[in-house]
């Protein structure tokens, strides 16, 4: 199953069922080798080293994506709440863009939903909507390569 996206006017808001449970997902979300691991999808990379995340309200995430031609771009996002492990609420603070992370417990695994409010123009668009569907299917190909993925702590 693929992840779904519909963009509705300044709102995106993208849905994956993961076989995982939500604890897997959350470690995914706020560990820097979890991030690093999905954070791009298929139009990005991102390096561990990059990642800093300090997830607690005030605390920041930030991160340097990579695209396939060599440009990068440094994210900043700051974290609004944080309710382990059911939701993560942070902010891009030059645009505004929120970012709210919802993690429900199901039978065999966890729905995600992430929802993204008060887009910029330039995100008003069926790529980005792509794009962060991508990041989900990134998500659960990270989740079904094991508890820890590619990162330092693995096997």
């Amino acid at each position: 199953m693929s992840a779904g996206a519909t963009l509705h006017g300044d709102e995106l808001i993208a849905r994956r069922h993961l076989a995982a449970d939500p604890e897997r997902v959350w470690v995914a979300f706020t560990s820097p080798e979890g991030i690093a691991a999905f954070w791009g999808g298929t139009h990005a990379t991102v390096a561990p080293a990059s990642v800093t995340v300090d997830p607690r309200p005030g605390g920041e995430l930030a991160l340097e994506t990579r695209g396939p031609d060599g440009s990068s771009r440094w994210l900043r996002f700051v974290y609004i709440s944080v309710a382990a492990p059911r939701e993560l609420v942070f902010d891009e603070p030059v645009t505004g863009l929120r970012t709210t992370v919802t993690l429900d417990p199901v039978g065999d695994g966890t729905d995600l939903t992430v929802q993204q409010r008060r887009l910029p123009p330039e995100l008003r668009t069926a790529r980005a909507a792509d794009g962060l569907a991508a990041i989900l299917d990134a998500l659960a190909a990270h989740l079904e390569q094991g508890e820890t993925g590619p990162g330092p702590e693995a096997p």
